[in-house]
């Protein structure tokens, strides 16, 4: 069964958008989304099976603090070398792959249902990301505590990025900073503050940026490149979407509000 299928049954036959949603309305609609509690169920499994087949304590720690420390890394050199690519939408069997993953998200950043990775690319990039250094530090019992380790990091990755969508004005410091610069990347300009989070690899890349004032806006922050003349030579994603700047829904919501 597809994401799309999961997604549009039960409480998820209607669409979601953040900035028409309480803190306590998200919480609900989180904890009911078929990617999360596949995550969720998923990380049990690799806590169980961490129970069945354990590592000793040292590497099970071990093997936990480099899916923590990796977690960051992976997100930012995907997020900014393969989600904001300008080379998926030119491969027809990648085209609708990149339109899923990221492009909708950019059409319309507070489209929930859109928001949340698709399990079908999520979960075997964090399996290859902490199973194979998990089994390296400390067998099986290592690859089930790192890969449980990364699941569960999606997770709070996954709440705090829908948190950053939410219409209000976080009290805490540290919250609105991440919002902050998290709204920069989707309204200002997309090539800079790739990180959730976590701005460290912002820092050290070059990307980081703080305000409007310290760039000029860019044209592609909806589109992520993908432009008229770009579709014109690959018109595969343009073709699914009906359209290259933004979706028609968001629009009209920007208009009504």
């Amino acid at each position: 069964m597809n994401d799309t299928t999961l997604r549009r049954t039960g409480f998820w036959s209607q669409s979601h958008h953040l900035d028409r949603m309480t803190l306590k309305e998200l919480i609900v609609a989180y904890l009911q989304y078929p990617a999360i509690i596949i995550y969720l169920g998923l990380a049990a499994a690799s806590i169980g099976a961490w129970f069945y087949h354990p590592a000793t304590i040292g590497r099970s720690m071990l093997s936990i603090a480099v899916a923590v420390l990796l977690f960051p890394v992976v997100w930012y050199t995907l997020h900014r070398w393969v989600l904001h690519s300008q080379w998926m939408w030119k491969v027809s069997w990648l085209a609708a792959t990149w339109k899923r993953i990221h492009y909708d998200h950019h059409q319309d950043p507070n489209h929930l249902e859109v928001l949340f990775g698709s399990p079908a690319n999520v979960v075997p990039t964090v399996a290859l990301s902490t199973i194979p250094i998990g089994w390296l530090i400390g067998g099986p019992g290592g690859a089930a505590a790192a890969f449980a380790t990364g699941m569960i990091q999606t997770c709070i990755n996954e709440f705090f990025h829908c948190i950053q969508h939410l219409s209000y004005r976080p009290g805490n410091k540290w919250l609105a900073m991440i919002k902050q610069r998290h709204m920069e990347h989707h309204f200002h300009d997309e090539t800079g503050n790739f990180g959730i989070t976590n701005f460290w690899w912002d820092h050290l890349g070059g990307t980081h940026y703080a305000g409007a004032s310290a760039r000029p806006k860019s044209m592609t922050v909806f589109n992520l490149g993908y432009t008229d003349e770009a579709a014109d030579r690959h018109p595969r994603v343009r073709d699914l979407s009906g359209g290259v700047i933004a979706t028609a829904e968001f629009r009209q919501r920007n208009k009504s509000a």
